[in-house]
């Protein structure tokens, strides 16, 4: 019994590490992502196509760079500073989570905003 119970916690233990691990960026409201947005530690990236940016976009963004360009990764490294927390944000919330990842894995701080410019427009902002 006392090797199970071992065993299970173990488990456990290593599920809760793998999980935490994952967790390189966070996932935000548009609450928060508004009070990221009003705060100049932060730029405010737009992940989506130059098209989509053109038709809409959240007021203060920085810069927009399409995480499904080839040359996203290098672009991103080059224009955004280190020493600012990044917020970005796509249409629907899927494209920002790849670049987050990107983006955390690199270094920076960063949340996304998780309903994308839909759940902000959505919102009323």
């Amino acid at each position: 019994m006392r090797k199970l119970v071992i065993a299970i916690c173990a488990l456990l233990s290593f599920f809760g590490v793998s999980c935490q691990a994952q967790e390189a960026f966070r996932s935000v409201d548009v609450a928060e992502f508004e009070l990221a947005v009003a705060d100049e530690s932060y730029v405010v990236l737009d992940v989506r196509t130059p098209e989509e940016h053109a038709e809409g976009h959240i007021s203060g963004t920085d810069f927009n760079i399409n995480v499904l360009d080839d040359g996203f990764v290098a672009e991103a490294l080059a224009v955004l500073p280190k020493d600012k927390s990044v917020a970005l944000y796509c249409r629907s919330g899927n494209r920002s989570k790849r670049a987050a990842k990107i983006l955390a894995e690199n270094g920076y701080d960063v949340v996304e905003l998780a309903t994308g410019y839909n759940g902000w427009v959505a919102a009323g902002k």
